[in-house]
C-alpha cells in the first residue's frame, strides 16, 4: 500500500560503535526520505565516531575503524543532517529505543538543535512486535516475501523497512494510513519522559525517577528533598537528553539556587 503523508517522512538507520546510548558514537547513517508526491530522496554517510568501533560491533555491521577514520565526525555532518530532516516525521525499526536516542544524544553533543516535539515518530518493529513477534530479517520475510540481503547494512536495513511498513499497511485492515495514527499506535506504550526510561510517568503524568534510590519518586520532590541529586545527575555519566528533560523541571522549580548551582557531591 501506498504511504498516505502529508510532509516528508524519513526512515533511518544508525549503524554505531556500540549499544551504549550515553557512550557509543554513530559511524554511519542511511535515511530515506519519502516526500508527500511519493519521491525518494536518500542520505548516507559514513561517520568518524572519535572514539574505537568495537570488535563485536565490527562484526556486525562490517564497519572498521579504517573505514572511518578519514569520515567527518557527526558534529561535522550535523547541520547538514537537521537540514535534510527538515519537517520530517521519522520512521525507523526499533527507533523509540535507540536509533531515536542516539541520534539525540549526537547531536545535543554537537551543541545543534533537532527538536522532536512536533514530529511524529514511527517504530515499524512495534507495530511489528505488536502484531507478529518477530526480527528484523523475519519481518521483511513475512510481510515482503523476499530474503533480506545485506542485514545491518544501514542503507539496506531503512529500505527494508520503508517497505515493511508499506506491507503492514496492506496487511492490516486496522491500521490507518496516515502518519497521526501510525505514530499514536506505536507509542501508545511510551510511558517515560526521557529517551532511554530513567524518568517515567505516573498514573497523573508526573514525572518520576525510574532507577535509583528515588524510583518512583516524583522528580521534583526528590530535588527538593535533596538538591544535591540534581547536580549529581548533571555531573554525571547519563545521556545528554535525560539530563535535559531533568534540567528543564530543575528550572521551572521554585528555589533559589536553579540559575547558580553549586558544585554538589554524590549523594
Amino acid at each position: 500500500m501506498k504511504l498516505n503523508i502529508e510532509r516528508p517522512l524519513a526512515f533511518f538507520d544508525l549503524e554505531t560503535t556500540g549499544i551504549n546510548v550515553a557512550k557509543d558514537r554513530i559511524v554511519e547513517i542511511a535515511i530515506l526520505k519519502i516526500l508527500s508526491n511519493g519521491k525518494e530522496i536518500t542520505y548516507k554517510k559514513l561517520v568518524n565516531p572519535t572514539i574505537p568501533i568495537s570488535s563485536e560491533s565490527t562484526g556486525i555491521h562490517g564497519i572498521t575503524n579504517e573505514d572511518v577514520k578519514d569520515a567527518p565526525t557527526f558534529a561535522d555532518l550535523a547541520f547538514e543532517i537537521t537540514l535534510f530532516l527538515k519537517d520530517c516525521d521519522l520512521a525507523g525499526y526499533n527507533s523509540d529505543r535507540f536509533d531515536i536516542p542516539m541520534l539525540m544524544e549526537e547531536f545535543l553533543r554537537a551543541g545543534v538543535q533537532f527538536d522532536l516535539e512536533d514530529r511524529r515518530l514511527i517504530d515499524v518493529q512495534t507495530i511489528f512486535h505488536l502484531m507478529e513477534q518477530r526480527t528484523l530479517s523475519a519481518a521483511y520475510k513475512y510481510y515482503c516475501k523476499k530474503k533480506l540481503v545485506d542485514a545491518h547494512s544501514a542503507m539496506a536495513d531503512v529500505q527494508a523497512t520503508f517497505e515493511i511498513l508499506q506491507s503492514q499497511l496492506d496487511h492490516y485492515p486496522n491500521l490507518k494510513n496516515d502518519m497521526g495514527f501510525l505514530s499514536t499506535f506505536t507509542r501508545k506504550n511510551a510511558k517515560f519522559a526521557d529517551l532511554n526510561g530513567r524518568v517515567a510517568f505516573n498514573n497523573k503524568g508526573e514525572e518520576v525517577f525510574n532507577f535509583g534510590k528515588f524510583k518512583g519518586v516524583k522528580v521534583v520532590d526528590a530535588f527538593k528533598k535533596e538538591p544535591g541529586y540534581y547536580h549529581w545527575l548533571m555531573n554525571g555519566d547519563f545521556p545528554q537528553y535525560t539530563k535535559l528533560v531533568v534540567s528543564k523541571l530543575w528550572k521551572a522549580m521554585d528555589h533559589p539556587n536553579k540559575n547558580n548551582p553549586v558544585e554538589s557531591k554524590k549523594p
